[in-house]
Parts: C-alpha cells; sequence; structure tokens
C-alpha cells in the first residue's frame, strides 16, 4: 500500500520523464525562502522546493545524509516508481524498474543497498486502483514483495516470497534488522527479519492494520502507525475489507515499542488519521502527519509529541496537506511532503528545510 498522497494517500506512478524535476542548486538557493512558510511555522527556516509537478512523496535520507530516496507520479500518471536525488534536488535517476507499481523505499545503513516493494515480478501493467464505492480506502496489493537493489537500480533481488501483501519495510540505524508491514498470517501485522531477509519474526499481534514503523535513532525502538478496531460492527468492515484486499484509513494512532515488538504503548488518542510518524533526533519526541482539529477531515499538517504522548505541538500551518515527515541524520534538516506551492491542485512535492528545534 502506498502511503504518498492524492487526496490523503494514493500510490504515486512512473516518472517516464526525471528530468522534468530537475533543479540546479543556484535555483534552489533562490527558492529557499519564507515564501514557501507560513510564519507559524518556527521550527522551520529556509524552506527549498526539490520536486515540480505530479505526486512526490515518501522522500527518505541516506544514512550518511548524502542522498534521497522517493517515489514519483508524473503529471501524465503511470504507475509509481522509486527515484533517488541529491539534497537539493539535483540528479534525480530512476533506480526501480520501471514496471509494475512499487512503494516504500529505504536505504541500507551502509548506502550499498536499496530495499522498496514492487508489483513487477507478477506483471508489468499496474495492479488496478481499489474500489472506492465503499468509501475512501487503501489497496493492499497482495503481489506487493519486497526487493533490494544496488543503488543505481542494478542486481535486483527479491527478498520476501510469500503471496499476500509485503511492504513498508524500513531498516536499523544499527544496521541489523528490517521492519515491515505483512498479511502472511491473515492480518496487517509488522515483522522484523535480518538484511538478507533471513530470521522473520512476528512483532504485533492484534487485529487490525500495523504498519509505517521506523526505528529509533539508537535502533532501541519503532513508532508506527495502528487501527485497532474493537466495536462488533468496526471489526466486520475492517474484515471484509481486508478480505477484499483494502483498509479504511479514517482513524489511524500512533504507537511506540521496543524494537522486538515488547512494550507497546499508544502516544496519540485523538480519533484523527495519525499517519508518517517518524523519531526527533533526541528520540524523545514523535513527529507525524494528521488531520487532528479539521472538521473536513482533509488538511493534514505536521505535529510533534512527547513519546509519553504529553506536549502536542503543531509544525506545520499550510491549510494544504503536509506529511511524510524526516530528519536528516544529523538532524540539521526536515524533509517532507505538501501540497504547498503546487503547479496544479492536488500536485505533491518533497520540500527541505532547516529545522529549528528551539525557536
Amino acid at each position: 500500500m502506498s502511503k504518498s498522497i492524492r487526496s490523503v494517500l494514493v500510490p504515486l506512478t512512473h516518472a517516464a520523464l526525471a528530468v522534468a524535476v530537475l533543479i540546479s542548486a543556484a535555483d534552489l538557493r533562490a527558492q529557499g525562502s519564507d515564501d514557501l512558510r507560513d510564519p507559524r511555522e518556527v521550527h522551520l527556516r529556509n524552506v527549498r522546493q526539490l520536486t515540480f509537478g505530479g505526486q512526490n512523496a515518501e522522500a527518505y535520507w541516506a544514512f550518511d545524509g548524502s542522498q534521497i530516496i522517493f517515489q514519483r507520479t508524473p503529471p501524465e500518471g503511470g504507475c509509481d516508481q522509486i527515484f533517488i536525488m541529491n539534497p537539493d534536488g539535483s540528479d534525480v535517476r530512476e533506480v526501480s524498474t520501471g514496471k509494475g507499481r512499487t512503494t516504500c523505499s529505504y536505504f541500507f545503513p551502509a548506502g550499498d543497498k536499496i530495499i522498496y516493494a514492487s508489483t513487477h515480478h507478477w506483471s508489468e501493467m499496474c495492479p488496478a486502483d481499489p474500489d472506492m464505492s465503499q468509501g475512501y480506502v487503501w489497496g493492499l496489493f497482495p503481489t506487493y514483495d519486497l526487493f533490494i537493489a544496488d543503488p543505481d537500480g542494478s542486481n535486483v533481488q527479491q527478498l520476501t516470497h510469500t503471496f499476500g501483501y509485503d511492504a513498508e519495510a524500513t531498516i536499523s540505524p544499527t544496521g541489523d534488522k528490517i521492519v515491515f508491514t505483512s498479511m502472511r498470517d491473515g492480518d496487517l501485522e509488522l515483522y522484523t527479519m535480518n538484511l538478507d531477509g533471513s530470521d522473520v519474526r512476528r512483532i504485533t499481534d492484534r487485529l487490525g492494520y500495523d504498519g509505517g514503523a521506523f526505528f529509533s535513532p539508537d535502533g532501541s525502538k519503532i513508532v508506527w502507525r495502528a487501527s485497532y478496531p474493537t466495536e462488533d460492527r468496526a471489526v466486520q468492515d475492517y474484515k471484509d475489507l481486508l478480505a477484499q484486499g483494502m483498509i479504511r484509513p479514517s482513524a489511524l494512532e500512533v504507537f511506540v515499542a521496543n524494537a522486538d515488538g515488547s512494550g507497546q504503548t499508544q502516544v496519540t488518542d485523538n480519533g484523527a488519521a495519525n499517519f508518517g510518524p517518524f523519531f526527533h533526533p533526541s528520540g524523545e519526541k514523535i513527529i507525524f502527519s494528521s488531520n487532528y482539529g479539521d472538521p473536513t477531515g482533509r488538511e493534514f499538517e505536521l505535529w510533534m509529541i512527547n513519546v509519553d504522548g504529553t506536549g502536542l505541538e503543531q509544525i506545520t500551518f499550510s491549510e494544504e496537506f503536509d506529511g511524510f515527515p524526516m530528519f536528516s541524520p544529523d538532524g540539521k534538516y526536515l524533509l517532507f511532503g505538501s501540497n504547498r506551492n503546487g503547479a496544479q491542485v492536488g500536485d505533491t512535492n518533497v520540500f527541505i528545510a532547516e529545522w529549528v528545534d528551539s525557536p
């Protein structure tokens, strides 16, 4: 399931011409100004736009901060594919196969490999979008498996071989474990495995969706989004949609736990759609996207909260979508996806800002 946005989360698609999003460092300096920042966004400074047009999101840093990996759908449509670029938005190149649908890419800590989910081994065509006649839903394409490759896209190797959705993989900074979401046991649970795909262990066990997990800076904990239905009607709705390869993401809360899944603790409890959580470099706070406080449910902003659920603070005020936040390894910059400054209504682009910890 893609975590990218077109009316909250729609799979990103294949970019036919990566050159269309190239931008020079000089152009970035010219655009790095308060023109792209609301005055209330006091934690952000020198906001710069890295991509231009289409759907660009789920942008994640390499562990040494030298590159950014992300998903892209060009304005003309197609199927989402994986790209890498420099932190100034230059040297954009496609690194997935250009076939099927891809999602959820990430660098290995050593920088010598990348990981992403793809359907290309089942079909070169894009899988059909989910049926929205039952309301807003995410598609859980059962043909997603995890693949690793060299950073230039070569030497592609399949890491998982279980039919039924394997995706949303990220890697511990300690370089020993991958955490990912899978339906291999009939429900959407979190699993860990070694970097070579061995020693697969299930680490969550409640009925409902567990996904989008990231490790803490020291690798000792994970943070993720989850939805655990309890009322009979909600449980039946979840099971019915799951049987059709879909879920309804209207209510997601943020959770933390030890890296092995023990000590699970709920961080948010606001009934909103909270997603894309990522640890602050201190490991003591979490930044995430949420439509909390918006009566329409369509406006998503970035928020920050302490790991114990206190100290909620709004970070962005764009009155459009902001999501997928990730701090640079040195904590000096924040990557995020946003609809701000789009060439077309609904465009989602990747932005970078200097992070001001104590404004």
